[in-house]
Order: structure tokens, then sequence, then C-alpha cells
């Protein structure tokens, strides 16, 4: 039988709408909570060629039956589902969860749609500032640019709202009120201090410069070479900006993570060499500078 799709439903058609211009085949992340049930139901509703997945962490006692209780709901719409168990471990436990899920879902060699929303990318900016580098998501990009994100231009109260439109009820995610997380601290406390302070809502302002912050690294990633490299004499002749960027890229390739101040030490080793030691990163592991080359060294 076909779903029902509620006639009077502004939230709802706010998520269709954000789908209309795109086309699949293409897999959707999907975790049970309101964003991405509202992008299932709307991509269901706009006929789309997808399908669910929903990826188990299995950080949390139950995971496997909040995963089977989305697969469920993603069938009921018409949308096959499945659902796959990872193991997400390390230093930075939500990298890392983000990393496996990322993973699998690209797996399936199609674009990735995934649910984050405006209130997404005033977090990630914010975030991004407090580490020393602000950054924004694209609506496109990932590897091989094949995740989009239909939804940043609508908000989060749209997706609950949807959900509360059709009649579902979404999972919530302990960890999104643990403010011992960043981005749950800045979500439920930062933001409402800032729309305090201007009077108004703060997350268009932020997540329209997010966006722009997003543009502004695909053009240059588009007209310059920003492929990986530890080779400090190419590196010292790159301006600033790309000099930053193959830094990044290059520890990003061994999956190291820096912040801001990190970022600069590490370029202090190409444009004020004088014998300096190494600069200590994440994972146990320190950065050095050895005959004209960066390389990663595995502290003890």
């Amino acid at each position: 039988m076909e779903p029902f799709w509620p006639r009077y439903s502004p939230h709802f058609l706010a998520c269709r709408r954000s789908l209309r211009a795109l086309h699949g085949p293409a897999v959707i992340g999907l975790s049970g909570g309101a964003d991405s049930l509202a992008l299932v139901a709307a991509a269901a509703a706009e006929d789309k060629d997808v399908r669910a997945m929903i990826v188990d962490h299995q950080l949390q006692e139950g995971s496997d039956q909040v995963a089977r209780c989305a697969a469920e709901q993603a069938n009921a719409w018409g949308v096959k589902a499945s659902v796959i168990a990872v193991n997400a471990g390390g230093d930075n436990l939500e990298a890392a969860a983000r990393e496996a899920r990322y993973a699998a879902l690209l797996s399936f060699g199609v674009d990735v749609w995934v649910a984050h929303t405006a209130d997404d990318q005033a977090e990630t900016l914010l975030l991004g500032a407090l580490r020393g580098n602000p950054s924004g998501m694209a609506a496109r990009g990932g590897i091989d640019n094949r995740i989009l994100r239909p939804f940043l231009g609508i908000r989060r109260a749209d997706t609950r709202g949807a959900c509360a439109e059709l009649g579902v009820t979404p999972w919530e995610d302990p960890m999104n009120v643990d403010e011992n997380y960043r981005r749950v601290a800045v979500r439920r406390r930062v933001i409402p201090q800032l729309d305090e302070l201007i009077g108004g809502d703060c997350v268009p302002a932020l997540a329209a410069t997010a966006g722009r912050i997003a543009a502004d690294r695909e053009l240059i990633e588009e007209l310059c070479d920003t492929s990986a490299t530890s080779d400090c004499v190419e590196l010292a002749k790159d301006p600033a900006p790309l000099r930053r960027r193959r830094i990044v890229a290059w520890l990003h390739d061994s999956g190291v993570r820096v912040d801001g101040a990190q970022l600069c030490s590490i370029e202090r080793l190409i444009t004020d060499w004088h014998g300096q030691a190494g600069i200590d990163v994440g994972g146990c592991r320190r950065v050095r500078r050895v005959a004209g080359r960066l390389v990663l060294d595995e502290l003890r």
C-alpha cells in the first residue's frame, strides 16, 4: 500500500522541495533521528531512486534495536533499508565513528545523501573557529564529490516538524544532550546566548558564512593544486592558504587531524626552519622535518 503523505504539511513540504533538483541512485544515511527520517520520507514522497543505510556503531546499548526500527520505518515508506554494524575506536571517538560511517555509505559506489541542516552548518562554523580553522560543509563534497547535503537550506525545526506531520517519533540520541561533547554544548548553550546577544536568530548568518567559506574552498581546490605533499621545498613556494591545505591533506591521508595552532607550528617547520623540535599531534604522533620533508613519528 502506498504511504499516505499529509496534504497540509509545511515542514514536510520544505524537506521535499530541497530534493527536487536531485536524482538517484543514491544511498541515504539513516540514523533514526528526525533529520535523517525526514530525508528518507521526503525522498520517498518525491519518488527518488534511493535506498537507506543504517550504520550501527555499536557504541550504545540497544543500538541494534534502534537500527532495526529505523529500517522498518524506511521500509514502511517504500524505501529499501539495510543495517551494517561497524566498530569505531581511537582517541577521538566521534571522528572515528564518522569515518567508519562514511566508509560504509560510500562502499555502494553511488551518491550519499546526508541530512545536515542549517543548524548543523552553524555549529560546524563555530566549532572550527574555536579550533582556529573556521570551516563549512559544502552542499556536495567528500570523496569524489559523492556526499550531498540537500537540507543545508532548511532548519532542524523543519525536520522535527516534518516527523510530527508524518506521525512518526524520531529516536533521540542521548549523546545529543550530553554537553561533554563540544557540538552539543555549542548547540544548547552557545547558540542560545548568541541569539540573546543579537536579539534574534543567529543561525542564518552563521550558516551563510559557513557556506561562503565552503564555496571559497571549493574554488581554490578547482583552480590550484591542493594535493597532499610533505616536500618542504615545494610547500615553501606555495602561497600560505594553499600551503596549509596541502599540509592538512597530507596529515589527513595519515588519519591525523590538527587544530589551528598545531597547523601554524607545522607550517613554521617550512617557512621558519631553524632546527626546531617536532610538533605533537593527535594519535600519539609527532611531525618533524627530516632531510627537507615532513615526517610523522610514533610517540612511544
